[in-house]
């Protein structure tokens, strides 16, 4: 039987060492690559073309959310299974929102790994069972209490995701331009665009927004100008 492509996108050696592992023992894997950032998992992914990415949510220069954006934009027919260890209805809601197969705990066992790669390259989702509970209680009182009338969001675009991770990492208009191959006035561009569309209107603001939808972690040292 033909062995199923991974890449596996998780910023920390140790973790990513153990993931690899545990999915050569099983046998049914072969991992194809490994990206220690979400920028570089969008490259290996648009060259390498896996059938399944296991990604991370809180990964340098570019986080798990936007780069399965871009992942799924470039290479649709690849599926990515998150396994982090935020289980948030929040980080669940916008994983899935942006196109996610599956969403595993890092807590779960190595068994679950290895089924959760198997069903999503499937095409089945898979969704750690008290995740599921929870998506699917939130779903019936979205149904049930649902605002026709609530104010649509304007999304951000993949460039403005970048600056916004980079802005709230700490990372000043110059290190952004040499960071993205942008100039400083394209960058302070989008960091208006920012403002305007989050309705935020100072970089404090923007860090706080980054850490409470799950850019950066809270644990990330910022510093904020």
């Amino acid at each position: 039987m033909k062995r199923i492509t991974v890449l596996l996108a998780e910023d920390h050696d140790i973790v990513r060492e153990g993931l690899r592992a545990l999915l050569d023992l099983s046998g049914d894997f072969e991992v194809v690559g490994e990206a220690s950032n979400g920028r570089q998992a969008v490259e290996l992914v648009s060259k390498l073309r896996p059938s399944v990415v296991v990604m991370d949510i809180a990964m340098p220069l570019l986080n798990g959310f936007e780069a399965t954006r871009q992942i799924l934009l470039a290479v649709p027919g690849t599926k990515v299974l998150v396994l982090s260890a935020h289980s948030d209805d929040e980080y669940v809601a916008h994983m899935a929102s942006v196109g996610a197969s599956g969403y595993l705990v890092k807590q779960n066992s190595g068994q679950a790994l290895v089924r959760a790669v198997k069903e999503v390259a499937s095409g089945r989702p898979f969704f750690s069972p008290s995740i599921l509970k929870r998506m699917e209680d939130t779903a019936r009182r979205a149904r049930e209490n649902g605002d026709a009338h609530a104010k649509p969001k304007r999304p951000l675009t993949a460039r403005e995701a970048e600056v916004l991770q980079l802005v709230a990492e700490g990372a000043a208009n110059k290190q952004i331009a040499s960071e993205l191959g942008i100039s400083i006035k394209t960058v302070e561009k989008h960091r208006q665009q920012l403002m305007d569309k989050l309705d935020i209107h100072d970089t404090a603001g923007l860090t706080r927004h980054a850490i409470a939808t799950g850019v950066i972690e809270s644990s990330v040292q910022v510093t904020v100008d």
